[in-house]
């Protein structure tokens, strides 16, 4: 089965044993599961049914396999002949989820 959610901002197509890099879950460790009840589309075939916006009873419940850092993303700003220069950093909080099963 296959579903369409929303989580942390962003929109996913995922169906059971997919694995997600997604912006970290507030307050969680590593193991425990989350539900997502954020679901804009999910089924296969003629079963497939789509929200209005979302779909009431619909879940997606995923585990949590870590809880890491990204990349640093350097951001440098300078303004030709002012002498100004700046330069900031900025690594994000992600977590990594492995969709383990998807109730329509």
């Amino acid at each position: 089965m296959k579903a369409t959610i929303k989580t942390q901002g962003q929109q996913f197509n995922v169906s059971e044993g997919d694995i997600l890099i997604v912006n970290r879950y507030p307050n969680t460790e590593k193991g425990s599961t989350i539900e997502i009840t954020d679901v804009l589309a999910a089924g296969e075939g003629e079963t497939f049914k789509i929200g209005t916006p979302l779909l009431t009873g619909a879940t997606v419940s995923a585990k949590i396999l870590e809880n890491k850092r990204g990349d640093k993303v350097i951001v440098f700003k300078k303004k030709k002949r002012k002498g100004m220069e700046r330069k900031r950093g900025h690594r994000q909080e992600l977590s990594v989820i492995k969709i383990e099963s998807i109730n329509a």
